[in-house]
């Protein structure tokens, strides 16, 4: 008899959410990428030593690069090489996603924010969503409208 894969495991595990993404930017489109990663990267990916927060994409000569995100090397990282955690990492995207990208970007001034990282067939992909920073009002009127919809919900549940 053959096993089925569990959902979980088909559908890929996340190494890391950016939440701060969420609260300073209104997210627009999303582009999935890949990554070009050293081998000591994957390792420590695989340990979930990444911090995306204060991380951001930027688009130079017609490619995407990946700014800021700090991947901490293991302690048992080998000996020959010298880890940089805050390395730049390029984007593999298809030329139509960088098109689309370059042209929001530039033209109507959304910038380009890396909002999770996950594993995807043995392959480590990142999501970038297409935002427009929030003000301080923006950012209240979600947390009170977050806070409203918890309320609700703890009403209809208890009543």
């Amino acid at each position: 008899m053959v096993k089925k894969k569990s959902a979980s495991a088909s559908q890929g595990s996340t190494i890391a959410l950016n939440k701060k993404a969420r609260h300073d930017y209104f997210i627009g489109e999303r582009f999935e990428a890949g990554l070009v990663l050293e081998g000591w990267e994957v390792k420590s990916l695989r340990a979930g030593r990444l911090q995306l927060r204060d991380s951001y994409v930027l688009i130079k000569d017609g490619e995407a690069w990946l700014l800021g995100a700090l991947i901490t090397p293991l302690p048992a990282a080998s000996t020959h090489i010298r880890p940089d955690p805050m390395r730049t990492r390029k984007l593999l995207l298809h030329r139509r996603e960088l098109d689309k990208m370059i042209g929001a970007v530039e033209r109507k001034g959304f910038t380009l924010v890396p909002l999770a990282m996950y594993w995807k067939r043995g392959r480590a992909k990142v999501e970038i969503g297409l935002a427009r920073g929030k003000q301080a009002h923006d950012k209240r009127a979600t947390l009170k409208e977050r806070d409203w919809q918890r309320q609700k919900q703890r009403l209809l549940k208890g009543g």
